[in-house]
């Protein structure tokens, strides 16, 4: 992703946010025609991951919404384009 779009919320980036318990979680994507507001909390239990200062991967983000810990998984590596110069 493009560097200035990683903050413009019409880039197609997906914002997600915690509250400071660690019991909630909040996930904010624009579709063309209006934002997605998703909001989870847990009855029990609070979230034991959350990355820091750096972007939270796809399959982090699916093992985090069922409560899970995504350092426990077995993910291949994010594949990236690269140049063949």
């Amino acid at each position: 992703m493009p560097e200035g779009a990683r903050n413009d919320p019409f880039s197609g980036a997906v914002f997600v946010f915690r509250n400071r318990r660690k019991t909630a979680i909040k996930v904010l994507v624009y579709d063309g025609q209006g934002f997605w507001l998703c909001h989870k909390r847990f009855s029990n239990g609070h979230f034991a991951f959350w990355p820091s200062q750096r972007d939270l991967e796809a399959h982090e983000l699916a093992v985090l919404l069922r409560g899970g810990d995504p350092r426990g998984t077995r993910a291949v590596e994010v594949w990236r384009r690269v140049d063949g110069g």
